[in-house]
């Protein structure tokens, strides 16, 4: 689940493992997630991808933080529309763990992110 599942103002989204190793789970936005008027605001964007990969990372029994996140806003994602989103572990080496996410809406790519995540100590 992204973020603390006790706030009542978070995304609760709850990420599925997938038979391909992935996480993946839809999230319907609403208004309260707008940026400019019927988009997604682009922190909010970013914040299911980052969701997405720490998921990932608790599926494979990994406890991580986020060290880097690039996110490529490649379109606009209407706010009212169901948005999915998936997570992939890439390589993990000792501490460094990379990840890619991506989210999609109506079966196009909207952003893809690419993660750098270092173990909890």
């Amino acid at each position: 689940m992204v973020g603390n599942p006790n706030n009542a103002a978070g995304l609760r989204i709850e990420f599925m493992l997938q038979p391909d190793n992935r996480v993946a789970e839809e999230f319907l936005g609403g208004a309260v997630f707008e940026g400019y008027p019927g988009l997604l605001h682009g922190g909010v964007t970013a914040a299911l991808l980052d969701g997405a990969m720490t998921n990932c990372l608790f599926a494979h029994g990994i406890e991580a933080f986020t060290a880097e996140l690039t996110v490529r806003y490649r379109e606009p994602v209407d706010v009212r529309g169901t948005i999915a989103v998936w997570s992939s572990l890439t390589e993990s080496r000792s501490e460094l763990h990379l990840l890619r996410a991506e989210l999609q809406q109506e079966g196009r790519v909207k952003a893809i992110t690419l993660g750098k995540f270092v173990k909890k100590t």
